[in-house]
């Protein structure tokens, strides 16, 4: 994670948090959203000589995120939102295979999942969420309140 702080300050990026070892992080950046995943992404790339996806969020998405959490009820460590760079499809549900008890919504560029006996076990895939990066809703909610400061 020191490495994705450096990378992100050579990016651009100042105020530069990270969370937990998985590439999470919170930063202030000028421009716009495309300018700053182009600018971490070629950082990435340079240092893992491979293209790094990179998603962004402002500190307001990712409070709409937390907020627009279609299972509130659901344990926070059992629930994902997926984070995608588009909206998701419309047919994005209808296309999911190995579908069991998981309950799955979509979400403005997110697809929510309720994984009830674990992320681990699901045998759970989503087509339309191939390019995304899925975090638990309490990863969810401590980077909201990260951004949020």
């Amino acid at each position: 994670m020191s490495d994705l702080k450096r990378l992100a300050e050579k990016a651009g990026f100042r105020a530069v948090r990270t969370y937990i070892a998985s590439g999470n992080m919170v930063a202030e950046r000028d421009g716009s959203e495309r300018q700053a995943k182009a600018a971490l992404e070629a950082e990435l790339a340079a240092y893992a000589g491979k293209p790094v996806g990179v998603i962004v969020r402002t500190a307001a998405e990712m409070a709409e995120v937390a907020a627009s959490n279609p299972f509130p009820d659901r344990p926070p460590s059992r629930t994902a939102a997926i984070f995608l760079d588009h909206p998701p499809p419309p047919g994005a549900l209808s296309e999911a295979k190995g579908q069991a008890n998981e309950e799955v919504r979509l979400g403005a560029r997110e697809i929510y999942v309720h994984y009830p006996d674990g992320m681990g076990r699901s045998r759970l895939r989503i087509p339309a969420a191939r390019d995304g990066t899925a975090r638990n809703m309490t990863t969810v909610a401590t980077l909201a309140a990260m951004a949020a400061k």
